[in-house]
């Protein structure tokens, strides 16, 4: 009933919040209007929601972003039904309610990214692990398919679903018992649901030169930054008491030293360790390196959670999971606050949180107006040189660009080699850059744009009020004669020309 409800909130302010798309989730929406085994930057699991939900209620942001709180939602009765088996009922149910009010997971039922669906396999193959050894016969069959295939899953979401197999590799290596529950049998059908799940989509990434896998480990690459960053440390360090929720986040450390540390730890303990602390301690050592966002350690907030339920009802803490509780429940209804009155977020002094899902439909709309101010036919594309923009541009204005003879979007390529999926899929070229209406928002960058033309004519600032203290702005301009500039071999990126 609890989880029921609070879906039902969530989906309603869905509805609500006047908040557009984050420019991520408008590139996911483009990515559904052309299904496929794989995209330049993710596996195909989120396009093939998106495709879903819209195909049921059309393509305005609500629909877009329909199935993040119900993958949650999933999540929850899977976090139950871990709990429940390893510890009983009331910890399941503890674990539940810590994992449905997580500060991560408010955020991310109402932004529909790759972490929902990840989450939602990754623990349901979690559940079909812990249920395996109390199973037999066909039901033992099934549980072992159905983890392959949910593993599968996950990996069709995310690529950070490697650290559920790290986790289920880590159990059986520590655990005789665990590795008593699986046959050949077992592990063969397995091995082969999650391999049939996945085929297509590795398939897909051989055909094209393995664009998902590259770009995942350029992100996981420290590209040039200075190692050894105790700055960067220290705000993951931070960042994770603010998405696992600051209590049960410093229960999870402290606890797993303490008990760790006399050797208290019993063997449920040990399996969720097993699946929670690969992804912490990996990324903070990325972060350490290199940098990493909060998020990317989410493939251990839910077992993490069960943890922290277990060990509170353990210890016999009601105080401090109440406390716990409450505290996830107040920063639960300040977002809500936010998300459906953006003006209290700028009273609150949140707006910031905010800023990348306000301005991209009037700044769209300003960028049409100006190129409609052409003669029909005059322009052979409107090109920017920012993929937020590229991504927003296309979403907002769907209903305009290379419709009904108006002219294209197409995205300015800065590099030798495209760095995005705008510039895989809609480069600028010789063939829409006779005249083109080019709208830059990166005033470095605008520079470098204009000595890809022959010629260019002045600039025209446009902008577009975030709240009381930002505004986002952009430049402009029509260009002729596009004859890019040429580029360094080593970087990659545009030799200016001799005046």
């Amino acid at each position: 009933m609890i989880t029921a409800a609070l879906t039902a909130l969530r989906l309603a302010a869905l509805f609500a919040t006047p908040l557009e798309l984050y420019p991520d989730e408008a590139q996911y929406w483009l990515w559904s209007r052309t299904l496929d085994w794989g995209y330049y930057s993710k596996p195909p699991m989120i396009a093939w929601l998106i495709w879903g939900t819209t195909r049921i209620g059309g393509d305005a942001e609500p629909w877009l972003r329909l199935s993040a709180p119900l993958l949650h939602a999933l999540t929850t009765l899977c976090v139950y039904g871990v709990g429940r088996r390893l510890y009983g009922a009331a910890t399941g149910f503890a674990a539940a309610a810590l994992y449905l009010l997580m500060p991560a997971v408010q955020l991310s039922s109402l932004v529909m990214a790759t972490d929902a669906p990840l989450l939602a396999f990754l623990t349901l193959a979690l559940l079909a692990y812990v249920e395996l050894p109390h199973a037999a016969g066909r039901r033992r069959l099934g549980l072992a398919a159905g983890l392959g295939v949910a593993m599968g899953l996950a990996f069709l979401s995310k690529y950070a679903a490697i650290y559920g197999l790290i986790g289920i590799g880590l159990h059986l290596a520590l655990s005789r018992e665990a590795r008593a529950a699986w046959t050949p049998a077992t592990a063969a059908l397995a091995t082969g649901a999650g391999l049939l799940t996945l085929a297509p989509n590795l398939a897909w990434n051989a055909a094209h030169g393995f664009a998902t896998v590259q770009h995942t480990a350029a992100n996981a690459a420290w590209g040039g930054r200075q190692l050894f960053n105790f700055a960067e440390l220290g705000d993951f360090v931070a960042s994770q008491f603010g998405v696992f929720g600051p209590i049960p986040f410093a229960v999870l450390i402290g606890g797993t030293i303490l008990l760790a540390s006399r050797r208290r730890l019993r063997s449920q303990d040990v399996l969720l360790l097993c699946f929670t602390l690969p992804p912490l301690l990996i990324v903070t050592g990325q972060s350490f390196i290199s940098r990493a966002n909060a998020n990317w350690s989410g493939a251990g907030y839910a077992p993490g959670a069960i943890l922290v339920a277990a060990w509170l009802l353990r210890w016999r803490a009601k105080g401090w999971f109440i406390a716990a509780l409450a505290t996830q429940a107040a920063v639960a209804i300040v977002f809500l606050a936010c998300v459906l009155n953006p003006a209290f977020a700028d009273k609150a002094g949140l707006a910031n949180a905010f800023k990348r899902a306000k301005g991209w439909e009037q700044m769209t709309e300003a960028i049409a107006e100006r190129a409609l101010r052409e003669p029909k036919g005059s322009l052979d594309a409107v090109v920017v040189d920012d993929r937020f923009l590229f991504n927003a541009a296309a979403y907002y204005g769907r209903d305009y660009f290379g419709l009904d003879g108006e002219p294209p979007l197409r995205m300015w390529v800065r590099e030798t080699h495209p760095q995005n999926q705008a510039e895989t899929t809609a480069p600028l070229t010789a063939a829409h850059g006779r005249r083109v209406l080019v709208a830059s928002l990166d005033e470095v960058y605008q520079a470098e744009v204009m000595n890809d033309f022959r010629s260019v004519s002045s600039r025209e600032i446009v902008g577009v009020r975030l709240d009381r203290k930002r505004k986002r702005t952009a430049g402009l301009f029509i260009a002729e004669g596009f004859a890019p500039a040429p580029r360094d071999p080593v970087s990659g990126k545009p030799i200016p020309r001799r005046p």
